[in-house]
């Protein structure tokens, strides 16, 4: 099973591109900066980068929403790939690719609300793919307007 769950602040903006063809397709990439739970130096600033790639409905909500320093919960898989840079160097990547993202706190809340590992707020953008759900959702605060869930 390739199952990966983060939570992370995003290091910057996303950055969207649409595919090509009849029928285009938001693709927005972000680098998640994870706290590690230790470190061998004790000093607590210990994290790790990781790329994240959202494609369709959840591309275009990243490109909405999600800005540098948002706290999100990010469930996906892990995708390996390659390609040939310019130079002729073949390139190995790994991401993740998002199949849900959710705000980890309120838009009001400061960094240290969810330290002991709790939500403070979250909202999912992406249902499950079964469709079950109460059809409840936490908005944060800024977001005033309704969010289709095609």
């Amino acid at each position: 099973m390739n199952k990966v769950i983060l939570m992370g602040r995003l290091t910057r903006d996303p950055e969207v591109r649409y595919s090509q063809g009849e029928s285009a397709m938001a693709i927005a990439r972000y680098t998640l900066a994870v706290d590690r739970r230790f470190n061998r130096n004790n000093d607590g600033n210990a994290a790790d980068f990781i790329g994240c790639v959202a494609f369709g409905k959840s591309g275009e909500f990243a490109e909405k929403y999600l800005r540098k320093g948002t706290k999100v919960v990010v469930t996906g898989r892990i995708q390996t790939g390659s390609y040939t840079n310019k130079d002729g160097v073949k390139v190995y990547t790994t991401d993740v690719v998002v199949e849900d993202q959710e705000f980890a706190e309120s838009k009001g809340s400061n960094s240290n609300a969810g330290m002991d590992g709790g939500f403070s707020g979250g909202m999912s953008r992406t249902p499950e793919p079964s469709g079950v759900g109460d059809g409840f959702m936490n908005i944060p605060d800024g977001i005033d307007e309704e969010l289709p869930f095609n």
